[in-house]
């Protein structure tokens, strides 16, 4: 039998162990997933995310991040953020394109000759714009990432003119703008979720993808994909979108820290983004690509002939926002 002192030793033992568990289950949750795999740069970025916000809270909050199709693809994590199942989502603008269109408007080709350019629209007015448009909508965007410049593979031959994309079966992400441009280069684009690329490359249901070197090498397209280019075609953003519902629910102070840790994370993964890019092309390229720049004259070819893709839009979406984009991209050169 325990002697009186032991018996109030383990009570308080338990209490205190009581009081831990409460304050544990307590804190506030969020659930935040991506289609990212590991190694890409958003994925450990939101490790910095997670580690900000715990640390900052004290506790008081918990993130549970879900990389890698965890939860599903990216359409099925953008579902599940406007339903309130998760917090946030981290994936691709394209996939926010079919609820706000008016993010096609920095989708369009050629628009950008550089990633410091392409921030200074996204980081202004424009930005501004997305923002409120996805308010809404019942999103809150927390930050703006680099997907980056996005450039083809293919299995039937080297990417040198226009000519040879004609009839070329090409997966594209759920983007009319994307969509448009390859139509107007002749090719046959298919909007598919990357999570089901790998098999239809395998499988030679498509002759061809296009994604950013990231990831082409951390999705292991070389495996299924002859030929590289450096198109640079689009310049790709990833944005990090909450259910809205559930970040107004957050106390003042809760806000502010997600805000803070989500803006150093997203300046970090910028910096890292743009410090691998060259080394990813050249993990390709070791790993059996066989690598085929661009000219300089081919790429205003493609310029030229993806021009109408700016007038179709202005059908779709307001044009002073098209308008807008353009003189912002203009005037960061």
């Amino acid at each position: 039998m325990f002697g009186k002192t032991k018996l109030v030793a383990i009570a308080a033992a338990l209490a205190a162990g009581m009081v831990v568990s409460t304050a544990a289950s307590a804190a506030e949750r969020l659930r935040v997933a991506g289609n990212f795999p590991l190694d890409h740069s958003v994925s450990r970025a939101m490790e910095v995310f997670k580690e900000k916000v715990e640390k900052d809270s004290n506790g008081d909050i918990r993130v549970d991040l879900f990389p890698a199709m965890q939860l599903g693809g990216a359409t099925e994590n953008v579902d599940q953020v406007r339903s309130g199942t998760i917090f946030a989502v981290f994936t691709s603008i394209a996939y926010f394109t079919r609820t706000v269109p008016e993010y096609e408007a920095v989708s369009l080709p050629f628009l950008f000759d550089s990633r410091e350019q392409a921030f200074k629209v996204m980081d202004g007015e424009v930005g501004d714009i997305f923002d409120a448009k996805m308010a809404e909508l019942g999103f809150v965007n927390l930050g703006y990432g680099e997907l980056g410049f996005r450039h083809v593979t293919n299995n039937l031959r080297p990417i040198t003119s226009v000519e040879d994309f004609q009839g070329m079966r090409i997966r594209l992400q759920p983007n009319e703008v994307h969509l448009a441009t390859f139509r107007a280069l002749g090719a046959n684009p298919q909007s598919m979720d990357v999570s089901e690329l790998y098999s239809a490359l395998q499988q030679g249901v498509l002759d061809a993808q296009e994604n950013p070197y990231n990831i082409i090498a951390s999705r292991r397209f070389n495996e299924v994909q002859k030929h590289l280019s450096d198109t640079g075609h689009f310049y790709d953003f990833i944005n990090v979108a909450a259910n809205k519902r559930k970040y107004e629910r957050l106390s003042d102070e809760h806000r502010k820290i997600v805000d803070e840790a989500m803006a150093e994370a997203m300046m970090w993964q910028r910096k890292q983004a743009a410090a691998e890019e060259a080394e990813w092309r050249e993990k390709l390229i070791a790993e059996g690509m066989e690598f085929t720049p661009l000219s300089d004259e081919a790429r205003d070819a493609l310029r030229g002939a993806t021009a109408s893709v700016v007038e179709e839009l202005k059908k779709r979406v307001d044009p002073a926002v098209i308008d807008l984009v353009l003189k912002e991209a203009q005037a960061a050169k």
